[in-house]
């Protein structure tokens, strides 16, 4: 994992903690949040506050995370927003943050000044222990307050002031508005600068958790299903049906049936037979470099003229993509390719919904030798199998996803995936 760190894809884009004064809040909302403390003078942080190498010193890589139900998360800064999200175990809980820190931003940027905001996605189950107990995740609640309890102080301030303004004779209640006055000292003037943090609650019903071995679940759509990375689990469940990733018809007839996916190829198009180029580039790769060959650098050209002599090796997501970038290049008959072929899910990618992403996570795990939409949508399962590849495999795809996809992300997500509306 090295090579990766390095080229900056693991790990990248964190919140460098360094100054003493962060560093003393960052340890006291931890304190609050888990009673551990840590001895770091140093370290880096995601969207959550959650830092590699504290998980190291703590030998706890889910300390704001036990249970992978009820995420902990510590702000120091509201650009922690512009963060990943590490050892996510919901594919929801990096949107909820960021929508949460976009929602409330002055405010948090204003009680991060002075202390830590430390908090907690809540939601009615505190574990996971049966697949049952996702359907009752529907709702993500947030609290946070700084530690010394701003946010609490400053309610507790307005219930006073209702209170003294309410109240007759509340002019002559010395207790009253001694209470106010020390609380003022602590929160400033609500008046003029209110303590609240708004939009707090969020929906959760089509979302993938990496419990179970990894599930997709849709709940709110047309027809309903529960899509498991491994087995199918075991049980009763709300849906209309229950599949595994071995259902390659069923999963493409209900993406179809709830128009969640559509087509790459909708015509003779010089881009969209780009992309199909790039995806066989990918598969050439994975064939190549079985062989032992450093393929780093190599055009498709000079792949496709290498893996030539291993034409009779060469796996049946090749052929369904070959055929159908030689029509989209206007060369031969626009060839049918069925649901159960190989092909097909690579040939697809999610349609502009709200469910887009969690879509296109879906389809890269069903076209894993696409490496590049593995490692854009489902990060997870592309560090998984790049734990597994050949080093000229690892080298190969650290180099293009270094020098094609990381100078300018937004681009090659609009390129692949269509802009968002």
């Amino acid at each position: 994992m090295k090579r990766l760190i390095e080229k900056g894809l693991m790990f990248g884009n964190l919140f460098h903690v360094s100054s003493q004064a962060l560093v003393e809040r960052y340890g006291r909302a931890l304190h609050h949040l888990t009673g551990r403390t840590t001895g770091l003078t140093e370290f880096h942080i995601d969207i959550s506050g959650y830092s590699p190498e504290i998980g190291d010193e703590l030998e706890d890589h889910y300390y704001l995370n036990h249970g992978g139900v009820n995420r902990q998360f510590i702000l120091l800064s509201t650009e922690q927003k512009y963060c990943p999200l590490l050892n996510a175990k919901f594919s929801t809980n990096r949107d909820i943050l960021r929508r949460f820190i976009d929602a409330n931003e002055q405010q948090l940027f204003a009680l991060t000044a002075t202390d830590a905001v430390a908090g907690e996605l809540e939601n009615s189950v505190l574990d996971v222990d049966i697949p049952e107990r996702l359907f009752d995740i529907r709702r993500i609640i947030i609290e946070a307050d700084t530690t010394t309890g701003t946010i609490a102080e400053a309610e507790r301030l307005e219930s006073l002031i209702d209170r003294f303004m309410e109240e007759e004779d509340s002019w002559f209640d010395s207790c009253l508005i001694d209470d106010m006055v020390d609380i003022v000292n602590h929160t400033g003037n609500i008046s003029r600068n209110p303590v609240r943090l708004e939009h707090a609650i969020f929906e959760q019903k089509n979302f993938w958790t990496a419990h179970f071995g990894g599930l997709y679940l849709f709940q709110d759509v047309d027809s309903s299903a529960l899509i498991a990375s491994t087995e199918k689990p075991l049980g009763k469940f709300p849906v209309k049906q229950i599949l595994s990733l071995g259902d390659r018809k069923k999963i493409g007839e209900f993406l179809q049936h709830n128009r969640l996916a559509e087509p790459i190829i909708k015509g003779r198009d010089t881009q969209e037979a780009d992309i199909l180029r790039q995806k066989i580039t990918f598969i050439l790769a994975e064939i190549l470099t079985q062989k032992g060959m450093d393929v780093t650098g190599l055009s498709y050209t000079d792949m496709r003229r290498r893996a030539s002599r291993y034409a009779s090796e060469l796996p049946h997501e090749y052929d369904g993509l070959a055929a159908m970038m030689r029509w989209a290049e206007t060369r031969g008959a626009k060839p049918r390719i069925e649901m159960e072929h190989p092909s097909y899910f690579y040939l697809q990618r999610a349609t502009n919904t709200a469910n887009k992403d969690l879509v296109n996570m879906l389809l890269a795990e069903l076209s894993p030798l696409d490496t590049r939409q593995l490692f854009i949508c489902h990060k997870n399962e592309f560090y998984r199998q790049y734990r597994t590849w050949s080093e000229a495999k690892q080298a190969y795809c650290c180099d293009f996803l270094s020098r094609e996809y990381a100078p300018d992300k937004a681009s090659a997500r609009a390129y692949l995936f269509g802009a968002e509306e």
